[in-house]
């Protein structure tokens, strides 16, 4: 028997703390506030130290442009620099940029660049401890942007302040790198998503807009209407603008895209939209709720596939009669005469979550679909858990080896042959020693590989590249290791048919790590001046600039087209300056200062190039020799 845990992760403890607070109720009428005002507005209020700003649904969406109806980059054009974390503009490996609907990014920028939002997101930064972004509708897509910006802001910043979000009926808002990158940063948990159980806006992104156009107009103008008359009748006919056959025709349609989504799999082709964050599916039995993304398309197909045309369009607007629902009591056993329970409180979680989603054990096709989702999402968190657990093993077993490459440079590094780690691996001749040092450096890079290979296929904690003992771990590991891969690849002259290292040689693993160590915090300490040099050169690629200096200075010695010297020139000059600031700042090993190293060779060779290009600075000051003249 499984052992008893959680049923649920992050998503079912955010739920119950939503269900026993008046988040959802406050959340709700504040938007029904925001709704009932002025187009492209938004509403704030003040409850304690607790912020609630909820966007109006009532929205209108530009899609005149071609680049505002798809997906656009997050960072581009003008959003540039208002999300920090998404700055680098691309996930890790082979993933396409991060992308969010145009349109909807447009419009929240509409309002990011306004006087009165700024103002009022000042305010709250400065006077609340907790900020709640909510919104119905397309209102929904721009409280998600505005917590997505203020938790970028906090994370480059001091600032503190909690953030949540809650939408009813939003629209997917990203793309597959988007929704990774969420995961990634831990704010999962941030974002709450009510949805209906047959509400089409959630899912009207997964179909493409033609032939529908005109139609999708049409409802959305009917839901705007009635969102803005809530306190009076809505005097605008559903029927009127669309007739029966042409609401058939459009909940088939999405109907069979989600379908087709969630058969798909994480196969999807690129450039679609991907949900984020946690989703509570209402429904009249109660709630159901799931963070794992593909467990979230499989739902919305299931839930969908029981409505109809007539019930897919009203369920947009029965989100207040969803709200009064959902309380404390729907994670208790209540009428659930009909479930047989077994002993394990897993077995009746799952038991009680298919109750709420509505849909009965009387059909089995869907039943047995939606407990294989339920399941699945369960499993899917505890192996992620496991294999980080394990992960902390498998690390333990090849430090032995890196160990053995620490001695091999403590050995080099006292050599009386004065080359140093680096030239004396780049200079080895055959013999054992050499030997074992590139075996285990070939493990070891196996290990990271794999390590990464894991991450980028959701088997490891979505947060794992954050955990400082990893961070460390791969830091340390790139210092050591990377200068011996550029030895090898320098020695076995790579570099004559693929280019340098750098730009042509460098391994993924590397770039990887790069990145895992621009985004970990830094400690107060690690701006210290240091007192002597370090154990390791602090940029991993030292060897490569200098091989690459080298080589400019070999090419001085033939070249005669001056415009092209003076390129080899500039560029000799400024690695030189950088290499002189590590040492002082005593950010390098003391392999890079031995006498025979490549660096000190380097600098021999420019010295005498120098000499001959007469750039030797004046003995005397230019001013006198002026005046001389």
């Amino acid at each position: 028997m499984e052992p008893e845990t959680s049923q649920f992760e992050s998503s079912e403890t955010l739920a119950a703390y939503l269900a026993s607070t008046p988040l959802l109720e406050e959340s709700w009428r504040l938007c029904g506030v925001a709704n009932a005002a002025a187009q492209q507005s938004f509403a704030v209020n003040r409850v304690g130290t607790a912020a609630y700003v909820a966007f109006s649904g009532v929205q209108v969406v530009d899609c005149s442009e071609e680049s505002c109806r798809g997906l656009a980059e997050l960072e581009g054009g003008a959003a540039k620099g208002v999300f920090s974390v998404f700055s680098g503009g691309r996930a890790e490996g082979d993933q396409e940029p991060f992308m969010v609907h145009g349109g909807l990014l447009r419009l929240f920028l509409n309002f990011y660049y306004t006087q009165n939002f700024q103002h009022k997101m000042l305010e709250i930064m400065n006077e609340c401890k907790s900020v709640i972004f909510t919104g119905h509708s397309l209102g929904g897509a721009l409280a998600s942007l505005s917590a997505l910006w203020l938790l970028s802001v906090i994370q480059s910043t001091s600032l503190s302040i909690e953030v949540l979000c809650i939408t009813y009926g939003s629209p997917m808002l990203g793309n597959k790198s988007f929704s990774q990158a969420i995961l990634q940063e831990r704010w999962c948990g941030n974002f709450c998503h009510v949805v209906g159980p047959y509400d089409l806006v959630p899912r009207l992104l997964f179909a493409p807009p033609s032939p529908f156009v005109e139609h999708f107009h049409a409802l959305f103008h009917f839901w705007q209407s009635s969102m803005a008359s809530s306190s009076s009748p809505n005097s605008i006919q559903l029927d009127s603008l669309l007739s029966d056959e042409v609401k058939a025709e459009i909940f088939g349609n999405i109907l069979a895209c989600v379908e087709d989504r969630f058969r798909r799999g994480e196969n999807e082709e690129r450039s679609s939209f991907w949900p984020f964050g946690s989703y509570m599916f209402c429904t009249d039995n109660g709630a159901i709720c799931l963070d794992n993304r593909m467990a979230v398309v499989k739902m919305l197909y299931l839930m969908l596939a029981k409505g109809t045309p007539d019930a897919c369009v009203e369920d947009h607007l029965k989100y207040e009669s969803y709200v009064g629902r959902i309380c404390w009591q729907y994670l208790q056993r209540k009428s659930l005469t009909n479930v047989c329970f077994s002993e394990s409180s897993n077995e009746a979680g799952i038991a009680l979550a298919l109750h709420s989603s509505g849909i009965s054990f009387q059909e089995p096709v869907l039943y047995g679909v939606a407990k294989d989702c339920i399941v699945m999402a369960r499993q899917l968190g505890c192996r992620r858990n496991i294999n980080t657990a394990k992960m902390a093993v498998s690390l333990s077993k090849v430090t032995p080896l890196r160990a053995q490459i620490e001695w091999y440079k403590a050995f080099c590094d006292n050599s009386d042959d004065q080359l140093g780690y680096y030239d004396s691996f780049k200079r080895r001749t055959a013999s054992r020693k050499g030997s074992k040092v590139y075996m285990n450096l070939t493990r070891l890079g196996k290990f990271w590989d794999e390590v990464i290979h894991m991450l980028e296929t959701n088997q490891l904690a979505h947060d794992f590249h954050k955990l400082v003992k990893y961070v460390n771990a791969s830091q340390s590991y790139k210092l050591l290791v990377e200068p011996l891969e550029i030895a090898e690849y320098y020695r076995t002259e790579m570099h004559k048919r693929q280019g340098h290292y750098i730009e042509h040689g460098r391994e993924k693993r590397f770039r990887v790590f790069d990145k895992w160590w621009r985004d970990r915090k830094i400690g107060d300490e690690e701006g210290n001046p240091r007192s002597k040099f370090a154990g390791l050169t602090q940029d991993s690629c030292f060897w490569a600039r200098v091989e690459e200096a080298r080589d400019c200075v070999y090419c001085i010695m033939s070249e005669v087209d001056q415009g092209r010297e003076l390129v080899l020139v500039d560029k000799i000059e400024k690695f030189e300056a950088y290499a002189r600031g590590l040492i002082e700042r005593k950010e390098v090993s003391v392999d890079v200062l031995a006498k025979n190293s490549s660096y000190s060779l380097f600098r021999e060779e420019w010295e005498e190039v120098k000499a001959r290009l007469q750039l030797l600075p004046p003995r005397f000051p230019v001013a006198m020799v002026r005046e001389k003249f």
